[in-house]
């Protein structure tokens, strides 16, 4: 691979990286303390959502996020040339 490409390849694999981490950090940081009490109103299956998002719902969104991540770069990979043969 070309040094372009390379650094092409690395520019949008980071790129990807702090766009999954930044929503991570919103779920987990955002909902889970910062906007606690203003989601504390709505309640799913007799929890607050506040409650919810602080215990569960940032475990659930990484693990979503890391199936994302794995479909992005396996989309990269193939874009630049660099995926594994099947």
């Amino acid at each position: 691979m070309s040094n372009k490409n390379l650094r092409n390849y690395w520019k949008e694999n980071l790129r990807y990286l702090a766009i999954l981490l930044s929503i991570w950090f919103l779920v987990s940081y955002g909902f889970g303390i910062l906007l606690h009490d203003a989601l504390d109103n709505i309640r799913i299956g007799g929890f607050k959502l506040g409650f919810w998002f602080a215990q569960n719902g940032s475990i659930y969104v990484f693990v979503i996020l890391i199936f994302v991540y794995v479909r992005l770069m396996n989309r990269l990979d193939e874009k630049y040339g660099v995926h594994e043969g099947k």
